[in-house]
């Protein structure tokens, strides 16, 4: 509940809309005094992580910023309002000349469309574990549909939660799903197999609201996820976003930089208590290892051009710890999309194409999942009653490897570092393509600088697959 804000004096400070605001204290720096200390700044205290020293405010003022900027045991201020940035996976999910809807029959297995389930062994890894229900898999998204018959029986309804204004609420109704997003990366990490079968059907799955309904992911929101999921002792969680006011987050502007920090103390937590942070690389063909060019932020607002450079960073698959995937097709070839980079990504997995890699295994080159019914899909199946969508992207990878921790944690394999070195001592090495496979690569050159795609690294380790494709066989093997 946020608490009303003070009374402003009349004539003292211009008043607008009232924001949150992070405040970042001090290393070392007590958070008790907060709310009296945002009260006297012209705010009110919506909720304090005192384990971390990061504390969420909402004001209208225009002097509430500088007014604790001034404070010693305040690092930085910033407010939030414009800081939120958008999945961007599949932008055809809704609409599109080639949109479809099949009804399959009543009791039927949608197993035979899982293409992507079959390249990384999924289901050979079943016959050894489909995971513990001692296990906790968090999806960090825009919440899931509950109702759904493949989700309901695995979600853990006592430790989802939606973090949507920067403080967790229980309530199914806050955390359940606006957008389909969320639920179409939940159904990858385990869904229970009445329709479709997910990498981990057997392991229970934390539901963590942070992004809303339009699929923006507030900075607030996502430090209490990763918060909720370091406190309620989850094994790992997705991440299939970006969770700056920028696709790139630089450190020299003032505003960056809080939002930086208090994300990053957020995700260290969460590493500190167990968890494996696994996450999304981006689909702009950008190679994050070399940013020169960011065009596309703020996306909330008109994107502003802007040179950036190494000291430039994506939240959170940039921060260190962090399980970077990248995405490919049927024909096991980088998808047309996907960022890669040396040092950012550790493996790779299915996330469709739908340009360089329709099959006969994969007609529309998508990944099929999990979908609310309530929400429009332009690659529809139903099965019982229940909806499936086809989407591409690296949000759609990235739960694969969720699932697949999740699978490897179900063995025993907990501490953070030992279940990252086997995701890739496990995975199927691939080299970089050869010059004529990279020929097909040139149409897609980088969103932001325009740079056409290159691999660096041999077959152990590259920029675009890591140490290969993740293979979930193998790693419970």
């Amino acid at each position: 509940m946020l608490l009303s804000l003070p009374a402003t004096p009349v004539g003292a400070v211009t008043t607008g809309p009232a924001q949150n605001y992070l405040v970042v204290y001090k290393a070392g720096a007590s958070t008790q005094d907060a709310a009296s200390q945002v009260q006297g700044a012209g705010g009110a205290l919506v909720y304090a992580y005192q384990q971390i020293g990061v504390v969420v405010a909402r004001s209208n003022r225009s002097d509430f910023a500088a007014n604790l900027q001034s404070a010693s045991n305040i690092e930085d201020v910033a407010g939030t309002a414009g800081a939120a940035s958008q999945v961007k996976d599949d932008q055809l999910n809704t609409s599109g000349a080639d949109a479809t809807t099949t009804t399959a029959p009543k009791g039927a297995s949608l197993a035979g469309l899982q293409w992507d389930m079959r390249q990384i062994h999924a289901f050979e890894a079943h016959s050894i574990t489909s995971g513990s229900k001692a296990v906790l898999a968090g999806d960090i998204d825009t919440g899931a549909d509950y109702t759904h018959p493949d989700l309901n029986p695995n979600i853990d309804f006592a430790n989802s939660v939606s973090c949507i204004g920067g403080s967790p609420n229980t309530a199914p109704s806050a955390w359940k799903d606006d957008n389909g997003h969320g639920t179409h990366t939940a159904g990858t990490i385990a869904a229970a197999g009445i329709g479709v079968v997910g990498v981990a059907p057997n392991v229970s799955l934390g539901v963590i609201k942070a992004g809303d309904a339009a699929g923006f992911f507030f900075p607030e929101a996502v430090v209490c996820a990763f918060m909720w999921a370091g406190s309620h002792h989850f094994n790992v969680t997705n991440n299939s976003y970006f969770a700056d006011p920028f696709y790139f987050n630089c450190r020299n502007d003032p505003v960056q930089r809080a939002i930086w920090k208090a994300e990053a103390r957020s995700i260290k937590f969460a590493m500190q208590q167990g968890v494996s942070v696994v996450a999304a690389e981006g689909n702009f063909a950008d190679d994050l290892a070399h940013p020169t060019m960011d065009q596309q932020s703020p996306d909330n607002t008109t994107p502003v051009s802007r040179t950036v450079t190494n000291a430039c960073a994506v939240i959170p698959v940039e921060i260190p710890g962090v399980i970077g995937v990248t995405a490919d097709g049927s024909l096991k070839m980088k998808s047309f999309y996907s960022n890669y980079g040396v040092g950012v990504t550790q493996v790779v997995a299915p996330g469709g194409d739908s340009v360089l890699q329709s099959t006969q295994a994969a007609p529309n080159g998508r990944v099929l999942s999990t979908y609310p019914s309530y929400k429009a899909c332009s690659r529809k199946v139903v099965a019982g009653g229940a909806t499936y969508c086809y989407l591409q992207g690296t949000s759609m990878a990235s739960p694969h490897v969720t699932g697949v921790v999740a699978l490897i944690e179900s063995l025993g394999i907990t501490n953070p570092g030992a279940v990252q070195a086997r995701v890739g001592n496990t995975a199927d090495a691939m080299p970089c393509p050869t010059a004529a496979e990279l020929a097909n690569y040139s149409f897609f050159p980088s969103v932001n600088n325009g740079a056409s795609q290159q691999c660096q690294g041999g077959p152990g380790y590259n920029s675009w697959y890591g140490h290969g494709q993740v293979n979930a066989l193998a790693a419970v093997s």
